[in-house]
């Protein structure tokens, strides 16, 4: 009997879905953005319908987080999404000054290659084939084995939506034999114009060795600042409700808390009163040895677990209502793993002097790991909120909100999206909640509004070169006739718009 190598079942699959995109693709390029504004409202209003079973299936498959949380999620990247989409103008004309006389025209980029988190398998691959529509490119998927039936699922509704309402059949597709050689030779296709990895650092070596643009949503570690001036029980209302949503798997949610030493008994209190446990030195090392594997990667037996939960597999008892466990900490290490994201309901407690010294903090913490990604601050004094807005390596800095829901764009006026760009510092082409956007080239259009003549208009001789605010240019220069020099500033001119 012979044995079947999924590897090349894969590879031959994942070349084939490529090119039905690219031809799908060359259809979909043209499509103006009202017919496909009408595709991508199909989509959300079909996967509205299913938003609870793929939730509840979500959480059955992976076993993270919870159903009633995903559900949110669900809904959030396709209607709520989609009321935010229909107003935008992503293809052909989307922005033109008539005064100036220069246009912008959206472009597509092509085939989209992406590849969606087991931890919100849902919600991203909703939102990531929306967007991607919206902007006139074909989308196809790598699911993550652990989340793969789901991803499927979600994938079916979706495709089935679209083709009904026109999408040309192979625009949306995804992977069935899931292997790595399979997702690598997807991104690495000659079709395949972008790559799309949203919390997968697993497959980021890969990506970025196809050689083609990546736009990578990595993990967070955002640090919650409390200063002396917040209101402090909305803070910690906001924190915990943030740290438990989904059992804390959101890479924007709040990893450590960082407070004045002014307030810190105040913090405590109410962080007790809101349900949470404090855990003694013991406790926290005994939990520390939990959440990394050997080689470094995050134990999934504890990810989107509950409190209750982790704290049961030290053997420790807590009371039902407890909803996150809190480490007192005063380091920051590489080999600390309250320093690193978690993704779970513990979050790490550390005391500071003072808002600079908490300011260094949470700079440690972000150079640590989750840089480029997101911080949360409370506080009513807007010269620290600005001081931290300006001296923090992230690419998102939130007031007064709960970090989960804000970062994503929920609670606050940012873009609603499941891909929050880290930019540069994080590894990543943008710092952008990804949006049809950063999917898109511009085409830039310029009307001629001077001529060759306009621009080397002479003054008389004895002045230098130099350019006036209407663009031209005026030469004038000691002892050379004014013919000369026009004569020698066509020739340069043309010199180098030969080059």
């Amino acid at each position: 009997m012979k044995r079947i190598d999924n590897d090349l079942l894969s590879i031959q699959e994942a070349r084939i879905l490529v090119e039905n995109a690219r031809e799908a693709q060359k259809s979909l390029a043209a499509f103006p953005q009202e017919k496909l504004d009408k595709i991508v409202e199909c989509m959300a209003a079909e996967v509205v319908k299913n938003a609870r079973d793929l939730a509840v299936m979500s959480q059955e498959e992976t076993g993270f987080g919870r159903w009633q949380d995903k559900l949110i999620k669900n809904i959030f990247a396709s209607d709520y999404l989609f009321k935010k989409l229909k107003t935008m103008k992503v293809v052909g004309i989307v922005a033109e000054d008539k005064i100036n006389k220069t246009m912008d025209i959206g472009v597509p980029l092509g085939v989209i290659v992406a590849l969606p988190p087991a931890t919100n398998p849902v919600s991203t691959t909703i939102y990531k084939a929306l967007i991607a529509i919206k902007s006139g490119n074909a989308i196809v998927f790598s699911p993550h084995p652990k989340a793969k039936r789901t991803i499927g699922k979600a994938l079916e509704v979706l495709i089935r939506a679209a083709e009904g309402n026109g999408l040309p059949s192979g625009a949306i597709g995804y992977l069935q034999t899931i292997t790595a050689q399979g997702t690598a030779e997807m991104m690495k296709h000659n079709d395949t114009a972008l790559i799309l990895v949203t919390g997968v650092p697993k497959m980021l070596e890969a990506a970025h060795k196809a050689g083609k643009p990546v736009i990578y949503g990595g993990p967070g570690n955002g640090p919650a600042f409390i200063e002396r001036s917040a209101d402090i029980k909305q803070a910690v209302k906001d924190i915990i409700s943030s740290r438990t949503f989904d059992h804390g798997i959101i890479s924007a949610s709040e990893q450590s808390i960082v407070v004045e030493e002014c307030i810190a008994d105040e913090v405590r209190r109410e962080l007790r009163n809101h349900g949470a446990c404090f855990l003694s030195e013991g406790e926290s090392q005994e939990l520390s040895k939990l959440f990394l594997r050997s080689d470094g990667t995050i134990n999934s037996e504890i990810v989107g677990r509950s409190a209750g939960e982790i704290a049961a597999k030290i053997g420790m008892q807590v009371p039902e209502e407890t909803k996150v466990l809190i480490s007192e900490q005063k380091y920051v290490s590489d080999d600390n793993p309250y320093s690193k994201e978690k993704l779970c309901p513990v979050l790490a407690f550390y005391v500071e002097k003072d808002w600079l010294n908490a300011c260094e903090k949470c700079i440690e913490l972000l150079l640590n790991e989750g840089q480029g990604h997101t911080l949360v601050i409370h506080s009513q004094n807007e010269h620290v909120i600005r001081e931290f807005a300006l001296k923090k390596p992230v690419s998102r800095v939130l007031v007064n909100t709960p970090a989960t829901l804000g970062g994503i764009g929920a609670t606050t006026n940012l873009f609603p999206a499941l891909t929050l760009g880290c930019g540069a510092a994080g590894g990543a082409s943008t710092s952008d909640n990804v949006s049809p956007m950063n999917l898109i080239n511009i085409r830039k259009v310029g009307y001629g509004v001077r001529t060759l003549e306009d621009i080397t208009k002479i003054s008389p001789p004895g002045s230098e070169v130099r350019s006036k605010d209407d663009g031209q240019f005026v030469v004038q220069r000691s002892g050379e006739s004014s013919q000369d020099l026009k004569n020698l500033l066509v020739e340069l001119l043309e010199e180098l718009r030969t080059r």
